[in-house]
């Protein structure tokens, strides 16, 4: 009787173990999501925000920051990221600088990484 539930205990545990394992596990053929987060901002809209240019202007072209510092009011900051497959990310990082009420500044990067 004692043998029988240290096995059935055994078997529970293996198996707890054995589903745990495969959420970390990538099957061939299964499809995975894109994962996107952020503003999905158009590289032609970043290329129409001209110095000059008003904070209602800029929101209309590229709508709202995902991000604005509450230290500095003067900076936009508009951020997307997109992992494709768990094998490459795509990050777009803009941020827009306003002085006197002007675009003074457009910093626009974009990276790729694979994993």
């Amino acid at each position: 009787m004692r043998k029988s539930l240290i096995f059935k205990l055994l078997g529970i545990g293996l198996m707890t173990i054995l589903v745990a394992s495969c959420s970390f596990l990538e099957f061939p053929g299964v499809y995975r999501l894109d994962i996107p987060q952020g503003n999905l901002v158009d590289q032609k809209n970043v290329d129409q925000v001209q110095i000059g240019m008003e904070p209602r202007q800029v929101r209309y072209l590229l709508g709202t920051p995902l991000v604005t510092d509450t230290f500095n009011q003067n900076r936009w900051d508009y951020f997307y990221s997109v992992q494709q497959h768990k094998q490459q990310t795509i990050e777009h990082h803009l941020s827009i600088l306003f002085e006197n009420g002007r675009v003074a500044e457009v910093k626009d990067r974009l990276k790729s990484s694979t994993k």
